[in-house]
């Protein structure tokens, strides 16, 4: 049976996770339960090398309190030397140790500027692993991070092929760095919301962070915050209390 991020509600609030150690992993989990954190998005690639195993994914995972995770296998950091066979490969053991949803990365297997590879094989391989994926129980996200503002054709050209290739949940991040491009990126959620059929999360890099915080309330299936901000957080996620009070708290 193929698991559910979104089962225990339809636009959870999904705690980052970005630790080197299971130990740092699940203090914050611990904290973040108490705050209210629906689902947790465990980085694996900030994870040391000897933790990178199902043995500690299980243990994070058990920490959630039936909690779904969303989990990352990127190519940074402890996995920067990693070929695109061993990411995925990673990705598989992840899938079978309990993961929910596994982000498969839009130019995994031809790397690409804008993160959406147009290579033929590299497509099919990625269409494959997505299948693989699907089989060992997990939904799939395709995630494209272009971080540079594009246009809202351009926005749903990518999410659309993203669809075609299998994804169950449409990621990408763009950027914002005008009031006019963060007012358009709020556009593009609501259409998104439209016409793609999808649960999708579209977020912005840049220096607007308005979008990131109403994102949830525009149509984005779920949100991305952190426990806390310190030296492994990412400076843009806004806090978990924040994104509670914004989704509980902003009636329309």
């Amino acid at each position: 049976m193929k698991r559910d991020f979104f089962c225990l509600r339809k636009d959870p609030l999904t705690v980052i996770l970005q630790c080197d150690t299971p130990e740092l992993a699940i203090g914050r989990i611990r904290n973040a339960n108490c705050l209210g954190a629906d689902a947790y998005g465990l980085q694996t690639e900030s994870l040391r090398e000897e933790y990178q195993n199902p043995e500690t994914y299980q243990r994070i995972f058990k920490e959630g309190k039936g909690r779904p995770f969303y989990v990352t296998h990127y190519r940074r950091k402890h996995n920067a030397e990693k070929s695109e066979k061993k990411l995925a490969e990673g990705l598989l053991t992840l899938a079978e140790s309990g993961a929910t949803l596994c982000d498969v990365m839009g130019d995994f297997y031809a790397p690409h500027p804008e993160e959406l590879t147009d290579d033929p094989t590299a497509i099919k391989k990625q269409m494959e692993l997505i299948e693989k994926l699907h089989e060992r129980g997990a939904q799939v996200l395709m995630s494209s991070h272009i971080l540079t503002f594009k246009p809202a054709e351009r926005v749903l050209e990518v999410a659309r092929e993203q669809k075609r290739r299998g994804a169950d949940v449409i990621k990408i991040v763009t950027g914002a760095d005008t009031m006019e491009q963060q007012l358009e990126n709020l556009r593009i959620t609501t259409l998104l919301k439209e016409e793609l059929g999808s649960p999708f999360l579209f977020l912005s890099s840049g220096t607007c962070s308005l979008h990131r915080r109403l994102g949830l309330k525009l149509g984005c299936c779920t949100a991305l915050c952190v426990y806390e901000h310190d030296a492994f957080s990412t400076a843009a996620q806004p806090l978990l209390s924040t994104m509670k009070t914004i989704r509980d708290g902003i009636d329309f």
